[in-house]
């Protein structure tokens, strides 16, 4: 009965958090935020000495959920999996050599994250198993990386990381360990960790780099609490005051601006701070109540399409891996709602487990705390707020054309942000017809000397396929680049049988059109309509609409036809009478620094402003399976 009466609350409360994450956005016009809510903050030395749990562990894990995790590896399918995969993963962390400080260009991460993967594992194992193995090799890899000179300051999500990593090995692990290694090592996280913060991190900065590079600071700081209380005090009060400048980001719908793979990274950390705060404080301070932060599950799940292809919008990679996600499973867990829970992807043989996250240990805990209340299911059709507004159109679980579609507003200058208004992908039948051409190695473009990371209108960085308006399924106006702080809305969504929403364009081409409107309709239920209502201006030279995929092209006289892993989709010109298809080959892309994505073409039609009559144009085309 009371699970019962748990489970008719979850709607409710939805509802309140999806009004308060309203309020939290009240400017979707210009896709500014307004001042975050702040996160309750009581933190004084004073506070410590009252508050924190009096004794390890603390991080994530308490006896108490210790105990329910060691009753669930015994009753749990999924726990008990999960653990199997970790141990596989242990044996082969144990016959590696410990870490040297490698940095490879600007970035000592990929060291960073490697230590974070293998004391999460270890660490979390060992205390299950007590194997001594483990022990020994945690010892050694803190004595090799707590000896380092540094942590690399200079790119402090290195920092951040190798912190926690530390944090966690202590925490978890430090009552066996040599006293020599726990000194070393809560040394190394003041010296090499927090004293760094304070004038190499920016608490306050908007993106994933303050999920990441808090978390860090908070589990530092917690660790070393008995040793230097005041510094411990200082830094997690700074923490706690600088996290909404990122968490007002998924306002008002859910939706994280850099894509569904940074949702991952910059969601996951503060996942884990908020179970690192409610287990040493018995508080995590408002971060899972915070506006809209809970609907972002929504939005991360919306955006893999049936073939496990994401909508990789920003700079996002391709496609989800084989293994359940444990940041979902956070949710799960926070919620009740099994909808969050990849129980499948779970119960895959451990055997076939395939890199595990480097905060399994974390997720381990995760999946023993989940206790189902309800499940709900995901809309068909949705439309999110934002700085990066999105839409999205399915054909449900059930769909024999297994349907997606994703298109999205927004702007260029964010982080991450690529200029991609207006820009969409297609699924249908399996194949991905229009794609994203996504993300690609920073550090390649960086040791090259390019200038990826300038968002200023006339940046490098817009010249990229990957990054530019050209290499995206949008409009162009007279070949230009968009507008970098343009900002294109999503101003009207409709639900039910043929869905569509419209998103204006207009300020992202500077001038150049007096306006431009683009509405997205799913027609039918194999077949989207992209239709553009432009107004040109008196100086307008050209309109080119543009898609991007990887299929045979062969032009037709109402469009073309393309061919595709054996299927096959007509993109029909409706309007302008008379227009035509051609297909500029990006496969080699346009210049070395691009990504090379094999077969991309772009598929473009071409509109001189001197044949529009009246000044205002309809493009009209339909991408429709074969009825």
């Amino acid at each position: 009965m009371k699970s019962k009466k748990v489970a008719q609350l979850i709607p409710a409360i939805w509802l309140i958090l999806s009004s308060a994450s309203c309020l939290a956005f009240q400017n979707s016009e210009s896709g500014k935020l307004q001042e975050p809510q702040k996160l309750q903050n009581p933190i004084t030395v004073d506070y410590i000495k009252k508050n924190l749990r009096k004794s390890s562990p603390r991080l994530v894990l308490t006896p108490a959920v210790e105990n329910t995790l060691k009753n669930k590896l015994k009753s749990d399918q999924v726990v008990k999996n999960y653990y199997e995969a970790m141990k596989l993963d242990a044996k082969d962390i144990l016959q590696k050599p410990e870490l040297t400080r490698n940095v490879v260009g600007r970035r000592l991460l990929g060291t960073s994250r490697e230590m974070l993967h293998r004391m999460t594992v270890l660490s979390m194992l060992y205390r299950l198993d007590k194997d001594a193995a483990y022990l020994k090799k945690i010892d050694a890899e803190l004595n090799a990386v707590c000896s380092f000179k540094d942590w690399n300051p200079s790119h402090f999500l290195d920092v951040a990381e190798m912190s926690l990593a530390v944090a966690f090995a202590i925490d978890w692990a430090g009552h066996a360990l040599p006293k020599n290694t726990v000194e070393l090592a809560k040394t190394a996280l003041i010296e090499k960790g927090i004293i760094p913060s304070e004038t190499r991190m920016n608490y306050n900065s908007t993106n994933n780099w303050n999920q990441v590079c808090n978390g860090g600071m908070i589990a530092a700081s917690i660790v070393i609490a008995e040793k230097n209380p005041e510094l411990a005090a200082k830094t997690i009060k700074k923490s706690l005051e600088g996290m909404p400048s990122a968490l007002k980001q998924y306002a008002p719908s859910g939706i994280y601006p850099e894509g569904a793979t940074y949702w991952d990274y910059g969601t996951s950390f503060s996942c884990v701070t908020a179970s690192i705060l409610t287990s040493a404080f018995g508080n995590d301070f408002g971060i899972a109540a915070y506006p809209a932060f809970l609907e972002s599950a929504i939005f991360r799940m919306l955006m893999v399409a049936p073939s496990g292809y994401y909508f990789n919008f920003a700079d996002c990679g391709d496609r989800t891996g084989g293994n359940g996600d444990i940041v979902l499973a956070w949710f799960a867990q926070k919620t009740g709602n099994a909808l969050f829970l990849e129980k499948e992807k779970f119960l895959i043989p451990a055997s076939q487990y395939r890199g595990l996250s480097r905060l399994a240990g974390a997720g381990l805990v995760w999946l023993s705390q989940f206790e189902s209340k309800s499940q709900s299911t995901l809309p068909l059709n949705w439309k999110g707020d934002g700085t990066n507004p999105v839409v999205v159109f399915r054909g449900g679980k059930d769909d024999p054309n297994a349907y997606y579609f994703g298109g999205k507003g927004g702007r260029a200058n964010l982080s991450h942000g690529n200029m991609d208004a207006g820009c969409f992908v297609f699924e249908l039948n399996g194949v991905r017809w229009v794609v994203d051409p996504g993300n690609q190695d920073y550090n390649a473009l960086e040791q090259a000397g390019y200038d990826l990371w300038n968002q200023t209108q006339n940046s490098a960085r817009w010249a990229l396929i990957t990054k530019g308006n050209h290499g995206h399924s949008t409009l162009t106006v007279d070949d230009k680049r968009f507008r970098v702080d343009g900002y294109a809305p999503i101003t009207d969504f409709r639900d039910g049988e043929t869905p569509e929403a419209t998103v204006n364009m207009t300020s992202i081409y500077d001038g150049r059109v007096k306006s431009a409107i683009r509405k997205f309709i799913k027609d039918t239920n194999h077949s989207v309509t992209i239709e553009d209502q432009v107004e040109l201006s008196d100086s307008t030279k050209s309109l080119t609409w543009a898609i991007m995929t990887t299929a045979e092209v062969v032009p037709s006289p109402d469009g073309a036809t393309l061919t595709q892993d054996g299927k096959t989709l007509n993109l029909q010109i409706k309007s302008p009478v008379g227009a035509r298809v051609s297909t500029i080959i990006m496969d080699p892309p346009p210049m070395n620094f691009d990504r090379k994505i094999a077969n991309l073409k772009r598929i473009e039609i071409r509109i001189p402003a001197y044949t529009v009559s009246g000044g205002k144009v309809s493009i009209r085309l339909r991408l429709t399976s074969p009825e």
